[in-house]
Order: structure tokens, then C-alpha cells, then sequence
């Protein structure tokens, strides 16, 4: 490890930033290095101004993808070079006003339902029945499933921001079959190790998201599902069916973890009419899935 990189990640996390935030920095920062074949130090602003200019006009890249790009190499220009270059507040990504996309309850029931290995199944339909983000279903602990107020404890989520969640009395006794398989003292969807002859009871890791986003986009594919539908998806379905079953915006924005209304009541626009009646409520959903 270089010198600049050790102290990239000290400044990133005296920041606070989450362990996802400070590899995807690291990674803008040493794309930018590897594209001038030199170290980060040593690249001119007239440089930076040019790469960025690459990354808009020659790659292409979508402004949630530019974003990442100039938060990293922002922040190491900035924060652990101590250099304020007006080219660094001065790129800005294209504003995106598209609306997520969401699947039906059906699609939803069906794609869950194709999804064959158990501990994916289990923990997919965790992350759509509780609302919550890809690495926040794979992190979750025992000890953060309150099964005597039917919550579930949201540890560090984006911002590094803890949240309660409803927990369905459906997906507690789904998570409670799936860890009675292997009873480990931590983790819920742990990862087996090959040191310990693949023993989930004594893993110390939470498994790998890679084999489950490949589960669920071959399932979506086998259901003949056109949407371009991801985990994501999940959590933003989630949250149209709630606001579309009548709960309170204020509180799926708590539900959620987002910071501004604003965010939420984009879900607004999601929403079927008043008159088709609202979708069933979660514990109903998934009482239409079949094993």
C-alpha cells in the first residue's frame, strides 16, 4: 500500500464514511491514476480538467457513475492533498429525473418463488419485505432481529445512520427456519470458510452479495420479466406497495432512512390510482409465495 492510499483511508475514515463510500473513493482515485500511468500526486489540474471531460464525453458515464467518479477524486484532492483546484467545484453531473422502476406484487411473488437456493430466497425476501438496501439484508446480525416488538434494528445504513424497520411475522419465521440450518452466534446469512470445511455455524463474514444479484437476475429472466428490475428494486417496490396500502409518507421516510421527504415522495409518482384500491399489506404478500 502507497503512502497517498494509507492516507486517503485514514482521512476517509476519520470522515465517517462507510466501508463501501471508502472503496468505491479509492477505486475513482486509482482509475484516475492508472489513466495517466502516474501517481494521483503528480496529475496537473489542466489534467484533471481533461479526465473529466473523458469521463463525460469518450466513456459516457451516467451522472450517479460521474458522481462517484468526482466524489472520490474530489475528496482526495481536497481532503488529503489539501489542494483546491476550481475544477474540483467545478464539474457536476448531469441532473437524472428518472423514476425507479417497480415491480407488482405479482412479479415480486414470482421472481422470489424462482429463486432456488435458501439462503438467497431468504434473504431477498428479507430485503423486500423490510424495505431494506442489498448489503443491508446480506450484514444482518441475530441480535438485530427484535422478534418481542417485531423490529428490525438497521444497523449503519447509508450515511452510517441506524433505523428501525417493521418486521412481518412471515419473514420471522422465514429467518428463523433459515438460521436453525446452521445456528451461527453472529450472522444470519453467513459465509462459509473453506479453513473451517465450510462451516456456516463458525464464519465470521456475512456471505457475498455477487451469487445472490446473479440469482435474481436469472430468476427475473426465467419469470420472462422485461422490467429492468435489480435488488434494488425491491426495496423502491416495497415502498410504492406501503405508500399504495395507505401508510404515512413521514413514516416510510423513517422506514427507509432517507433524509429529506423529498426523497421519499417520489414513490408518489409511483403509485397506481386511489380507485384500484390499495395492494395488500406486506405479511399478505407473502403468504402468496409458495416453497
Amino acid at each position: 500500500m502507497t503512502i497517498l492510499k494509507e492516507r486517503m483511508i485514514e482521512d476517509l475514515r476519520l470522515r465517517g464514511l462507510s466501508a463501501n463510500t471508502q472503496r468505491a473513493y479509492i477505486s475513482a482515485v486509482r482509475q484516475l491514476a492508472r489513466h495517466y500511468g502516474k501517481p494521483p500526486d503528480r496529475i496537473s489540474e489542466s489534467e484533471l480538467r481533461q479526465y473529466f471531460l473523458y469521463l463525460k464525453n469518450e466513456l459516457g458515464l451516467s451522472a450517479s457513475s460521474f458522481r462517484i467518479a468526482l466524489s472520490g477524486i474530489k475528496f482526495f484532492y481536497h481532503h488529503t492533498l489539501e489542494r483546491d483546484w476550481t475544477i474540483l467545484n467545478m464539474a457536476r453531473p448531469a441532473r437524472e429525473k428518472r423514476l425507479p422502476v417497480v415491480l407488482s406484487v405479482e412479479e415480486v411473488c414470482q421472481i422470489l418463488s424462482a429463486i432456488h437456493r435458501r439462503h438467497y430466497r431468504v434473504c431477498l425476501t428479507t430485503i423486500y419485505s423490510c424495505g431494506l438496501r442489498r448489503q443491508e439484508g446480506i450484514d444482518l446480525k441475530v441480535g438485530d432481529v427484535d422478534s418481542v416488538r417485531m423490529m428490525v434494528h438497521v444497523r449503519c445504513g447509508k450515511g452510517a445512520k441506524d433505523r428501525y424497520v417493521p418486521l412481518p411475522q412471515r419473514t420471522l419465521d422465514l429467518l428463523r427456519g433459515y438460521w436453525a440450518t446452521h445456528r451461527n452466534p453472529i450472522w444470519i446469512f453467513p459465509r462459509p470458510q473453506p479453513s473451517d470445511a465450510y462451516s456456516l455455524a463458525t464464519a465470521t463474514k456475512p456471505m457475498s452479495g455477487t451469487g445472490m444479484l446473479i440469482a435474481f437476475k436469472d430468476a427475473v429472466v426465467k419469470c420472462g420479466i422485461r422490467k429492468p428490475a435489480s435488488i434494488r428494486t425491491l426495496r423502491h417496490s416495497w415502498a410504492t406497495h406501503l405508500l399504495e396500502a395507505g401508510v404515512n409518507l413521514r413514516l416510510l421516510q423513517s422506514y427507509l432512512g432517507h433524509s429529506s421527504l423529498n426523497y421519499t415522495a417520489l414513490y408518489t409518482h409511483l403509485t397506481h390510482k386511489i380507485e384500484l384500491q390499495a395492494l395488500e399489506k406486506i405479511n399478505e404478500v407473502l403468504d402468496h409465495l409458495t416453497w
